[in-house]
């Protein structure tokens, strides 16, 4: 992880790429896996920075099971996450 990112942002980061193949978290989940419940807005911002193929940010969705952002585009993350199988997650907009 790169040590000049805040502490949050890192955090964050290292909550992400943890999430497996065909799992998703919600922006709120990730929230609070790093440590601040209530910055899930912080944390789609976070994710909207990434472009780390390690972090696999198209796998957190938001708490309606809807896909949310993503910053390659929203059909592209309902692509992947379709390609994935992933559960807990609605290809509805």
């Amino acid at each position: 992880m790169n040590s000049q990112l805040p502490a949050f942002t890192q955090a964050v980061f290292a909550v992400v790429k943890g999430i497996q193949k065909g799992q998703t978290m919600t922006y709120k989940e990730v929230a609070m896996a790093a440590g601040q419940p209530s910055a899930y807005r912080a944390v789609g911002n976070i994710l909207n920075t990434n472009y780390n193929p390690d972090i696999p940010c198209h796998r957190v969705v938001r708490s309606d099971g809807t896909a949310g952002g993503y910053n390659r585009g929203v059909d592209q993350k309902i692509a992947i996450l379709t390609s994935e199988k992933a559960l807990k997650f609605s290809s509805n907009r």
